[in-house]
C-alpha cells in the first residue's frame, strides 16, 4: 500500500515522461562524444565544421561542372555562329562591310564616354586605417562612446596579458589584423563570419599547441583572451546582424513565452518548494542571471551567466528535495526559469554564442553541458503542447487564447492544497472579476455618450423654440411696450425719492439713553 507521498511521487515521475531528456540526446549525432547543439542539427562544432567543408566541397564541384559545361556550349554556339557568317559573307560582302564599319565607330564612342566617367571601384584610401570605420564612433552616440571605452579597456587588458609571452606581439599582431580585416566582410551572410573566427581560433589554436608543447591549459587560457578581445570589438558587428532573422525570431520566442504565462509548476512537475526562502532567493537568482547574459558581450561570459543560472537551479532542488539533483528534475526546472524570466534577445544571444564561442568550451566541460540544456529547454518552450503538460488539446487552446485559467482540485493531495494553489485560484477569481468590472465599465460609458449626446440635441431644439417665438411678435408691439415700461419706471423712482425725503423730516427715533436721563 503506497503512501499518500509515494503516490504524489509516482504520479509526478508519470507525468515528468512529457518533458524527460535522455542524455545520450545531448551529445553529438555522429557519436563522438562531445555535445551536440540544436543550432548545428544535434552535432558538435567539430562534426558540423567537417560537414560544413564537405558541403562546401561538393558545392565546388559542381559549380565546376556546372561552368564547364557552360563554356562548352558557348564554344559551340561560338563556332555555329562563325561558320555562319563565313557563309553568309560570300552573299553580301557590301553590306558587312558597313556592319563591321557601324561596330567600330559605336565602340570609339563608347571608349571616350568610358574614359571621362569616374569608376564607381573607388579603392580604399590607403592613409586610412580600416577599422576607423566603427573604432571612431560619433562623439554625440552615448552607446558608441561606451563600445570604444570597452574596446580600449579590453585591448589594453590584451597587451599586459600578452607582454610576459614570447610570441604576444605577433599574437597580438594577428588579432588585430584579423579584427579589422573583418570590417570589410559585414555584408558577409552569418555562417560565413562564423566560419572565418572558428577558422581563426582553429588555426591559432594549433600554433599555440606547437608553440607550448601541448599544454592545454595554457592554450586555453590564451584563447580565452583573443576571444575577449576580439569579440569586444567586433560585438557590434556579428551580435543579431541585419543579414540573418535573429530578431524575428527573438520576438517570435517572447511572445511564445508571454502567451504560456499560465504555466505552473505543477504542470512542469518542478520539484521546487517556493515556500522555503533559501530556494526562493535561489530561483531569484537563477532569473537574474538568465536575463544578465544580454548585457555581457564576450560569448565566455555569456556562458557564465548560463552556468550560474544552473547551479543556482540544482541548489533550489537540492535544499527541496534534501537529495541531490538529478538531469530529469534540472531540465523542468530549467524550462520554468526561462518562462519566468523571459530574457532579452534570448534567440540571438544563443546564436552569438553558438556561432563565435571558443569551440572547445561548448564541446566538453560544464559550460557545454549547461548551453545545451539551455537550448533544449528553448526548443521545448518553442513546442510545447498538451501533451507535455498533462492536458487535453481543448485545455491548452482555452488557456493560450486567454478564454480560461487553471484551475486545481482542492481536496487531491497536498501539493494543491498549498498556500500557492490557494493564491493562485484568488488570482484567477480577481482576473475574471476585473474583466466583469471592465465590460459593465464600457457599458457606462456607452450609456454616458449616449446621455451627453441626448443633452446636445436637447439644448438645440430648446434654442430653436425660443428662436421661433422671438421671431413670431412684430417689431410694433416692442416698440409699444417700450414707452409703457420707461413709464413704469419713472414712477417708481419717483416713490423713491419721496420715501426719502419723509425720512429726512422724520425725527431721529428715542434711545433708552432718553428716557434715561
Amino acid at each position: 500500500m503506497l503512501t499518500h507521498n509515494q503516490q504524489s511521487q509516482h504520479r509526478m515521475m508519470s507525468q515528468r515522461r512529457g518533458i524527460h531528456l535522455d542524455q545520450s540526446e545531448l551529445l553529438c549525432t555522429k557519436g563522438c562524444g562531445f555535445y551536440g547543439n540544436t543550432a548545428w542539427q544535434g552535432l558538435c562544432s567539430k562534426c558540423w565544421r567537417e560537414e560544413n567543408q564537405r558541403e562546401r566541397q561538393k558545392q565546388i564541384q559542381e559549380d565546376q561542372a556546372l561552368a564547364e559545361r557552360l563554356q562548352r556550349e558557348e564554344e559551340e554556339a561560338y563556332a555555329s555562329r562563325h561558320q555562319k557568317a563565313q557563309s553568309q559573307s560570300t552573299i553580301t560582302p557590301f553590306s558587312k562591310f558597313e556592319e563591321r564599319k557601324t561596330k567600330e565607330k559605336s565602340s570609339k564612342v563608347h571608349t571616350v564616354t568610358k574614359f571621362f566617367t569616374p569608376s564607381s571601384k573607388t579603392p580604399p584610401k590607403k592613409d586610412a586605417s580600416p577599422f576607423d570605420a566603427q573604432a571612431s564612433p560619433s562623439p554625440s552616440s552615448s552607446a558608441s562612446r561606451h563600445s570604444s571605452v570597452d574596446s580600449d579597456h579590453a585591448t589594453r587588458e590584451f597587451i599586459d596579458f600578452l607582454k610576459p609571452l614570447k610570441s604576444g606581439r605577433e599574437i597580438f599582431k594577428q588579432c588585430r589584423a584579423f579584427t579589422e580585416s573583418m570590417v570589410y566582410k559585414r555584408d558577409m551572410g552569418s555562417d560565413e563570419l562564423a566560419e572565418c573566427v572558428q577558422d581563426f581560433y582553429q588555426n591559432l589554436s594549433d600554433r599555440l599547441h606547437t608553440q607550448f608543447k601541448g599544454s592545454s591549459d595554457h592554450v586555453e587560457s590564451v584563447m580565452d583572451e583573443v576571444e575577449k578581445y576580439m569579440m569586444t570589438r567586433l560585438y557590434k558587428e556579428v551580435f543579431c546582424p541585419e543579414t540573418t532573422d535573429d530578431e524575428k525570431k527573438d520576438l517570435a520566442i517572447q511572445k511564445r513565452i508571454r502567451a504560456l504565462h499560465w504555466v505552473t509548476i505543477e504542470m512542469l512537475c518542478v520539484p521546487v518548494d517556493e515556500e522555503i526562502p533559501e530556494v526562493s532567493d535561489s530561483v531569484v537568482k537563477a532569473i537574474t542571471d538568465v536575463i544578465e547574459m544580454d548585457s555581457k558581450r564576450v560569448p565566455k561570459d555569456k556562458l557564465g551567466c548560463i552556468t550560474r543560472c544552473s547551479k543556482h537551479i540544482f541548489n533550489a532542488i537540492k535544499v527541496s528535495k534534501k537529495e541531490a539533483a538529478s538531469a530529469d528534475d534540472f531540465l523542468p526546472t530549467l524550462i520554468y526559469i526561462v518562462l519566468k524570466a523571459n530574457p532579452p534577445r534570448l534567440q540571438s544571444n544563443i546564436q552569438y554564442i553558438t556561432r563565435f564561442c571558443n569551440p572547445s568550451r561548448l564541446m566538453t566541460g560544464e559550460d557545454g553541458y549547461y548551453f545545451t540544456n539551455l537550448c533544449c529547454a528553448v526548443a521545448f518552450i518553442e513546442k510545447l503542447d498538451g501533451q507535455s503538460l498533462n492536458l487535453s488539446s481543448e485545455e491548452f487552446e482555452l488557456y493560450m487564447s486567454g478564454q480560461a485559467s487553471p484551475h486545481w482540485p482542492q481536496a487531491t493531495g497536498a501539493s494543491s492544497c498549498s498556500p500557492g494553489s490557494a493564491a493562485l485560484n484568488q488570482v484567477h477569481k480577481r482576473l475574471d472579476m476585473l474583466t466583469g468590472l471592465g465590460e459593465r465599465q464600457e457599458q457606462v460609458m456607452e450609456k454616458a455618450r449616449q446621455l451627453e449626446n441626448d443633452l446636445i440635441d436637447w439644448t438645440d431644439e430648446v434654442e430653436q423654440k425660443v428662436q421661433s417665438v422671438l421671431e413670431s411678435f412684430p417689431p410694433e408691439t416692442q416698440n409699444l411696450t417700450a414707452p409703457a415700461a420707461s413709464g413704469t419706471t419713472a414712477a417708481a423712482s419717483s416713490a423713491i425719492d419721496a420715501d426719502n425725503v419723509e425720512n429726512e423730516l422724520l425725527p431721529p427715533p428715542l434711545t433708552p439713553q432718553v428716557f434715561a436721563g
